[in-house]
């Protein structure tokens, strides 16, 4: 669960996701995994009907603290279903790849397009898998090397999962977390089988070109 002083909660960081995602919301917004608000907070600051959906109560009495709008259901977003339709559902910071199967992703993409209205948009913030970076017989990639913080993936390209180890040496802190990769290729199919189709790709929420070399993506699907 992230602190608020965490770097994602900065204005720099949240400012242009909720300018991206509010044109799309005009028929309000359906967020997976919502947490403590971070994006859905915003977003209702800017008069858009948001609902959420996570698996935790406890960051949900968070979000439900802070006086917004933002209504809620608790369950796990790839199989909860909420009453009406939405012209936006979003799942955003790589949440999908907390999903750890190909099957769980492909029903978290059925269960957005049931959730659109004609028209609607899903849109998904996820990484790119960091493959490139591995020389034949090595399984990790490190991500963030610094006297605060030691960041690495350890890839399984059998199975396209990774394990992200952290280590916060001043504070004698480390954890770990299983994820599932999935290439913006895989996720276009993942789209099709659920009735949707591409719309838009890039690199970021300020709409950066996506390029080989991008590390991320923010992809948005239009249900047919």
């Amino acid at each position: 669960m992230l602190d608020e002083t965490d770097p994602m909660f900065a204005d720099e960081v949240v400012g242009p996701t909720v300018d991206f995602l509010a044109p799309l919301a005009a028929g309000g917004a359906l967020e997976f995994a919502v947490g403590s608000g971070r994006i859905a907070v915003p977003l209702a600051a800017h008069g858009v009907r948001v609902h959420g959906v996570d698996i935790s109560p406890t960051v949900l009495e968070q979000l439900h603290g802070k006086g917004s709008p933002v209504t809620t259901t608790l369950g796990d977003y790839t199989t909860t279903t909420v009453a009406g339709t939405f012209s936006l559902v979003y799942l955003v910071w790589n949440s999908l790849s907390n999903v750890t199967t190909q099957d769980g992703q492909v029903v978290a993409f059925t269960n957005a397009a049931a959730h659109l209205s004609p028209g609607g948009r899903f849109v998904v913030e996820l990484f790119v898998p960091q493959l490139r970076r591995l020389p034949p017989g090595q399984d990790f990639v490190p991500f963030d090397v610094t006297p605060e913080h030691l960041g690495f993936d350890e890839y399984d390209v059998v199975t396209q999962r990774l394990v992200s180890h952290h280590y916060w040496p001043e504070r004698g802190k480390q954890g770990s977390g299983e994820f599932r990769y999935a290439w913006p290729a895989e996720l276009d199919l993942m789209a099709r089988l659920a009735g949707m189709r591409l719309s838009e790709r890039w690199a970021d929420w300020e709409r950066e070109p996506f390029t080989a070399e991008s590390e991320s993506h923010v992809s948005v699907w239009v249900r047919a």
